[in-house]
């Protein structure tokens, strides 16, 4: 596929005196799920919220259809309707409803009616099972609950990537099947995906690009068969043989 949704280009990010991210290039094309692995504090929440443009980059570019959208001047919400991102935390307003918090997006950023928005996240919250729950408020529900709920928001936005950042580590184990198993139907259908995951079965069965994070650099990418078959680096190696429990 010649067309490319995003491409990062040198993209480096620094708090301080401390370097996250060094020198990450890589591009996701219309269909992909990337998974992005490595131990925590390798830099992947932080290169997913500079996609996201919640950091700003120290240098390099990312860009949208051939765009730099980390330049200045760019506007953000505008970007991110089109650039979706999934919390681990969640992130939904506990003074709205389930129904709510997936039309506000839609009224304030895409301009839709009340209706349009409605019926549009009613859409969503059907698909991922969570229409019977549509007046009750995030307190009410489980972690589970509540991550497809944030997904069902996200998808109410149509937008072109979706962005996960460890989207089921803050859930009871129980619970992680039922995100995993949403997040596998959209693969299925086509949505492109960039995921930080620490489940591994996901990232080698789900995924059609594998990305190996170690110390903010990309140590090693490439197909699931590859990273998880037959690994180039020792770090990958290292890394890998704490998951090889099947």
């Amino acid at each position: 596929m010649s067309e490319k949704i995003l491409e990062i280009n040198h993209l480096s990010k620094s708090f301080g005196s401390h370097e996250v991210l060094r020198d990450i290039d890589f591009t996701v094309a219309p269909g992909d799920v990337t998974s992005i692995i490595g131990a925590s504090g390798s830099g992947k929440s932080t290169l997913l919220r500079c996609i996201n443009l919640l950091e700003t980059p120290t240098s390099g570019e990312i860009l949208y259809h051939g765009e730099n959208v980390a330049g200045r001047g760019v506007n953000a919400a505008a970007y991110r309707s089109h650039v979706g991102m999934v919390f681990q935390s969640f992130n939904l307003f506990n003074n709205m409803t389930v129904l709510e918090n997936c039309m506000v997006g839609q009224i304030k950023v895409l301009k839709k009616s009340k209706e349009e928005a409605r019926d549009h996240a009613m859409e969503y919250l059907e698909k991922v099972g969570m229409a019977p729950y549509i007046n009750a408020r995030p307190r009410q529900i489980s972690g589970g609950q509540k991550q497809r709920v944030a997904i069902a928001r996200a998808l109410a936005m149509d937008p072109e990537v979706l962005l996960f950042d460890e989207p089921t580590s803050a859930l009871d184990p129980e619970m992680v099947g039922e995100v995993l198993n949403v997040m596998q139907a959209l693969a299925q259908e086509g949505m492109t995906m960039l995921v930080v995951t620490h489940e591994m079965a996901f990232a080698r069965d789900v995924s059609n690009h594998v990305v190996y994070m170690n110390q903010g650099v990309i140590c090693e990418e490439g197909t699931p068969e590859e990273v998880f078959g037959n690994p180039q680096r020792q770090e990958t190696k290292d890394f890998l043989s704490r998951f090889r429990k099947n």
